[in-house]
């Protein structure tokens, strides 16, 4: 008994191993023929191996999907091109992702966790004891440079044919940003009533991301430049409402919290 449970541990491990090492091209999929969506019905949206092996392939995957989408919008990519970007196979591909939609999902899940990141470092309560000036800078240089260092954010972010999922997703991350806007805006108008600040703080944010689609279609100096037109007209609005007053650290929860 034993000598053959040691047979079958050393079967099992043998067929582990040629799982592992096994090469990346497909099974036939009689069902799908390369670079085709699924049908309809076929809806799963999160990659189908994550050995370590599969996670840097869908690193890879993602990375090539990020800059087709850039190129071409989300619509017009296929996994063809995707595939072709990333050097694999249409089939390899096919290992990972059943589909665009899911590669779509899934580096938007990605992008979203990185722009959370970015938005706690610009929108700390720190900055909101700056001069103006100086809280602008704070506020939107890594917001901006987020937006250049991940260009298919905007595509999946803005695009009018995005997925539904990363859609659902995009109205959190909206409602969540404007609702910090509001925290810190409370905490320079601590007197303002409440609709006051709301108004203030979507005024702020659709400033931002109109000068936002200006920047992202200019390079170089003429960038530059751009970037800093955002901040003259974000001042120019922000300066008659809250001048020189820098929020007492904290003031904006406290605010928020004390509010009925």
């Amino acid at each position: 008994m034993r000598v053959a449970a040691r047979v079958c541990q050393a079967d099992q491990d043998r067929s582990r191993k040629a799982v592992d090492n096994a090469p990346e091209e497909p099974a036939a999929t009689p069902d799908r023929p390369a670079g085709e969506d699924p049908a309809p019905g076929e809806q799963p949206t999160k990659p189908r191996r994550r050995q370590a092996r599969g996670e840097r392939r869908i690193e890879q995957l993602l990375e090539a999907a990020g800059v087709v989408f850039s190129h071409t919008g989300y619509t017009a990519a296929s996994t063809n091109a995707i595939a072709r970007e990333a050097g694999v196979s249409p089939g390899t591909l096919y290992q990972f992702f059943p589909n665009k939609e899911a590669i779509a999902v899934e580096l938007g899940d990605r992008l979203l966790h990185r722009w959370r990141d970015s938005q706690g470092q610009a929108l700390r309560d720190e900055h909101a004891t700056l001069p103006l000036p100086e809280m602008l800078d704070a506020v939107l240089d890594p917001l901006i440079s987020f937006n250049f260092e991940n260009p298919a954010f905007g595509v999946l972010m803005h695009g009018p044919d995005t997925p539904g999922r990363i859609t659902r997703e995009i109205e959190s991350v909206h409602t969540a940003v404007l609702h910090r806007i509001e925290e810190l805006m409370s905490g320079y108008l601590p007197d303002a009533p409440e609709a006051e600040v709301a108004r203030t703080a979507n005024m702020t944010l659709a400033l931002f991301k109109a000068g936002l689609d200006l920047i992202q279609t200019h390079e170089g100096a003429e960038r530059e430049a751009y970037i800093q037109e955002l901040k003259t007209a974000m001042f120019r609005y922000l300066d008659p409402l809250i001048g020189d007053r820098a929020a007492p650290a904290g003031s904006s929860r406290d605010h928020l919290e004390s509010t009925p």
